[in-house]
């Protein structure tokens, strides 16, 4: 005897409120702020902000940023004026035409951070690596460039 129930799938996402919750708010955000795939994920692309973890050591500071799924050449490292860059690309796996998706939810695009940088930084000496998927950027700091510190005294 053959199983005549509905696929799962449909019911699935079709009879789901918070679905249809999230497409209501997917319109929301697309009549205030325009078609936008930064803003939805709907289509199986979206924003890619990659997490990123800062620290502050006595002789340099340390960027690090979670970059799974990311090919070391789809990423760019740059200073400028001041501000350091970080950009990069997550590129979708070619799809095979006989492959039949009903979920994608990996996020593909483009992504860019920024962050100015404290002056006691050596621009020059800033070096990066990328391994297992995490970047880290270390940036040394120049010599001789504690923070000064001088005490106010408060005028009556």
């Amino acid at each position: 005897m053959a199983d005549k129930s509905p696929s799962i799938l449909p019911s699935l996402w079709s009879d789901n409120p918070f679905a249809d919750l999230r497409k209501e708010m997917d319109q929301v955000v697309e009549n205030f702020f325009g078609k936008n795939k930064l803003l939805s994920a709907s289509e199986g692309e979206g924003f890619l902000a990659p997490s990123i973890d800062v620290v502050e050591k006595d002789d340099n500071i340390v960027l690090t940023a979670e970059l799974p799924g990311i090919a070391e050449n789809d990423i760019d490292i740059s200073i400028q004026n001041g501000v350091l860059c970080l950009k990069g690309e997550k590129k979708m796996e070619k799809k095979d035409d006989k492959d039949n998706y009903h979920v994608v939810e990996r996020r593909y695009g483009s992504f860019q951070r920024s962050m100015r940088l404290p002056s006691s930084v050596d621009e020059a000496a800033v070096a990066a690596k990328f391994d297992k998927g995490v970047l880290t950027v270390t940036m040394p700091k120049k010599p001789n460039t504690a923070p000064a510190e001088r005490k106010i005294a408060i005028e009556k």
